[in-house]
């Protein structure tokens, strides 16, 4: 393969590609997302053939190393996607699935947007901007022209309100 030859660079492929994909399958969880990975780590184990080194390991370990960092890779892109924090506010507490989600939505979302149901709007707003968009309290306080005190209070709130609906228990 690391010499350009056709014929062995589809033996490679055949005969790892089934392994390949499966690891790309369970890290990203989507079969077409888990397709385009795949893909992406043959044409890396292509791209550094020639860097591959034998005495360091077997050809299957080194190829499933590729696969997990085109994966995680991938997983990185998708979380890159920016939303307005109103959409996903919206989004994540809708009251029903008229919004369609992405096939490849996180197996936890519906559990996490059944709690914020459950939250007020004010502390469910306030964990999201925290949570998922990062700002801090006094960036959302200036957000929603809101004492600190107030934003802080909604987010130890919501976050408490959540760790009971998830029944976590600190020990």
């Amino acid at each position: 393969m690391a010499a350009g030859d056709p014929q062995a660079t589809a033996s490679f492929v055949r005969r790892f590609q089934a392994r390949v994909f499966g690891l790309a399958v369970s890290i990203v969880g989507a079969t077409a997302t888990a397709e385009d990975v795949a893909q992406e780590a043959f044409v890396r184990a292509w791209r550094y053939a020639g860097g591959y080194d034998p005495r360091r390991g077997a050809v299957l370990p080194w190829l499933l190393s590729i696969t997990r960092n085109a994966a995680i890779d991938a997983i990185r892109l998708r979380r890159d996607r920016p939303y307005e924090p109103e959409v996903m506010l919206a989004l994540l507490t809708a009251a029903d699935n008229a919004i369609a989600e992405p096939s490849d939505e996180v197996a936890d979302a519906d559990r996490i947007r059944v709690a914020l149901r459950g939250l007020p709007l004010e502390q469910a707003t306030a964990v999201v901007l925290a949570i998922f968009h990062g700002l801090t309290a006094k960036e959302i306080a200036e957000r929603q022209g809101v004492p600190l005190g107030t934003v802080k209070t909604r987010i130890r709130l919501g976050m408490s309100r959540l760790r009971d609906h998830f029944e976590v228990r600190d020990e």
